[in-house]
């Protein structure tokens, strides 16, 4: 199956430097990549159905009430 996709410069840059140095096309790379993110997806969607919410929120609930250290703060 062919597919158009529109991507941004600096990603075709980036994979036109990969298919340089392993001595493939472009369309292969971008193919190889996209097939990686789908498997990733997938391994993500198995995990997330073993989940367990009442396990997850019991956990949660021996967790301590204190304020994050320094580094561990997120910026606003």
């Amino acid at each position: 199956m062919v597919v158009n996709v529109d991507v941004p410069n600096e990603v075709y840059e980036k994979a036109a430097e990969i298919a340089r140095s392993q001595h493939m096309s472009v369309a292969d790379v971008i193919a190889m990549a996209c097939g990686e993110h789908v498997a990733a997806w997938e391994r993500l969607k198995d995990r997330a159905a073993k989940g367990d919410r009442e396990k997850f929120l019991a956990v949660l609930a021996n967790a301590p009430d204190a304020e994050p250290m320094d580094h561990d703060r997120m910026e606003r």
